[in-house]
Parts: structure tokens; sequence; C-alpha cells
């Protein structure tokens, strides 16, 4: 329990700090000298210590509210006033974002079993029960498949105008799936389930059509960047959610600010991934190309992307 001695003691640290954080005002932390950046940094660093004293005691709530606030404005101005460097875009694709998916990989895998999980029961639910699958396709589309055709003959004849509204749409759900993530993760996962739900009943549909052949053609040689590209837009959202509901010892601004910014890292890394899912998704899929070309630019995709994301940005 801290003891107005200690109080009194840390207060004046705490009065210098908020002084600091004035005093950058709109121009940021360049308006520190050299050894008022160093002071700031100590400063910050142990007001965030005090702030996990204070937690411990509940008629310190209060106080502990004021250096919660103190310590998000000063969280603010430390990462906020970093200026862009040439070439930061180059160096965020080669190493930032591939070390951030590394980092945060059990939250991309966690979104990936969902989406797995609810494929499954998709599929399994279509074939116990045609109507759900009917239901969720949707008549113009359930019809399409029982005459063995593929709703997708149409993009052949407009892709450069069907590439575009794909990548548009990718990019949409993406990051929609991702911003989903402040309603604590519910609408992340809701989002991953609907796709998940989808792709099984899909493929349920084409194999009792005996598709089953002809939707993989479709759907490998862009699936293999797209599907991780959702997945990892996922666990982007489901960082926001662990700051929000989970923020352990940082205060919950201070954890949804971490956490966010790796989420964003993530959202906005799988851009060019989508960018060239599109591209397959409106020329290469829908194409009469043989089967085993198709199937061997879907490997080439997919081992590429592998090692792009376990390799890039590596020490």
């Amino acid at each position: 329990m801290p003891t107005k001695r200690w109080i009194d003691k840390r207060k004046p640290h705490w009065d210098r700090l908020e002084h600091i954080v004035e005093q950058c005002g709109r121009s940021g932390v360049r308006a520190l000298t050299y050894r008022e950046l160093q002071e700031f940094g100590m400063l910050y660093r142990q007001a965030a210590a005090d702030l996990s004293t204070l937690r411990e005691d509940r008629a310190s709530a209060r106080l502990a509210e004021y250096l919660n606030q103190l310590l998000a404005r000063s969280h603010n101005l430390m990462y906020m006033g970093r200026r862009s460097r040439p070439g930061g875009i180059g160096r965020f694709y080669a190493r930032v974002f591939p070390q951030v998916f590394r980092s945060t990989f059990n939250y991309t895998l966690a979104a990936f079993v969902i989406f797995a999980a609810a494929a499954v029961a998709g599929f399994l639910a279509s074939l116990g029960d045609p109507s759900f699958q009917r239901f969720f396709l949707g008549g113009p589309m359930s019809d399409t498949i029982e005459q063995r055709k593929m709703w997708t003959e149409s993009v052949v004849s407009i892709k450069p105008l069907a590439s575009s509204a794909i990548m548009t749409n990718n990019v949409t759900v993406a990051f929609t799936t991702f911003a989903m993530g402040i309603t604590a993760g519910i609408g992340t996962v809701y989002m991953v389930i609907t796709n998940g739900l989808l792709l099984g009943v899909i493929s349920a549909a084409c194999w009792q059509a005996g598709m089953a052949k002809s939707l993989a053609q479709f759907v490998l040689p862009h699936g293999v960047l797209e599907l991780p590209a959702i997945f990892i837009a996922a666990g982007g959202g489901l960082l926001v959610a662990r700051g929000l509901l989970f923020p352990g010892e940082l205060p919950r601004r201070d954890a949804l600010v971490v956490y966010g910014g790796q989420g964003v890292r993530l959202a906005l890394g799988i851009i060019p991934i989508l960018f060239v899912a599109g591209v397959m998704e409106g020329f290469l899929s829908p194409s009469h190309l043989p089967a085993v070309a198709k199937f061997t630019c879907a490997a080439a995709a997919g081992g590429l992307l592998v090692i792009y994301l376990t390799r890039a940005g590596a020490k």
C-alpha cells in the first residue's frame, strides 16, 4: 500500500514529466533538448512502475487514473514523434511486417483454426441437409452448381474490371475483419466464421455435383495468397481485442496502443498480397489453362509467400 510519504516523494517526478509533456506542445519531442529527451524516457519508465504500485491500492484509484492519463500522453509523444525516413515503405515490407507476423503468429494461427472449424462445419452441414446449402448460397448460385457450371465463368469476359472489383472487395473484407477487433474480437470472429462456412458449403455443393476439381482449379491459384492474408488480418483484429480485454500489467489504453499497433502493421502488410491475389483471381483462376499449370502457379505463389513470411527480415 503506497504511503503518504511515498506519494510525496514520487509526486515531483510526475509533475516534472507533466511539465515536459506540456513543453512539447505541438512540436512534439523535437522541442526537447538531448538531456530532456533522456530525462523524459527515465521519468516515463519510473511513472509506469509507480502506476503498477498505485493500482494495487483501491484507495489510490484517482491518483492512478491521473498517472494513467499522463502516461498515455507521454506514450503518444514518444511513439508519434518520429520522422518518416526515405525508403521507409520498402523497409516496412522487407523487414517490419514479416517480423511482426512471426512475433504474433499465434493470433494468425487462431484465426486459421476458427476458419478451418467453420469450413468443416459448413461442409458437413451441407452434406447432411441440402436445404442449408441452398439457404446459405442462394437460389441462383445453387442452381448454377447443380447444372455443373462454375459461377465464375462470367469473369473471363471482363478480366480487367473483374480483377479491380475483386481487389477492392478483398481489401474491404480484410480491413473490416481487422477493424472488427474493436468489438472485443466478436466481429472479427464472426467474419472469419462466415467466410469459413461459405467455403465449406461451396466445397460440399461442388463435391456433390462432381465439380471438386473445377473448384480446386479456381480457388487454389489465388486462394494460397488470399486466405492467408485474411487470416493475418483477423490475427490483427484479435490483437486489438487482446489489448482491450487482457491488457496485462499495462494500462488498457497503453495496451491498446501496443497490441493495436501490431495489428495495424499486419493489416497494412497484407495489401500487396491481396493485390497479387486479386490479379490472379481475375485473370488466372477463371482462365482455361490446364489444371497442372494452375496448380503449379498455386504451389509457386504459396511457396514464395511462406519463404517471405518466415525468412524476410530475419537476422
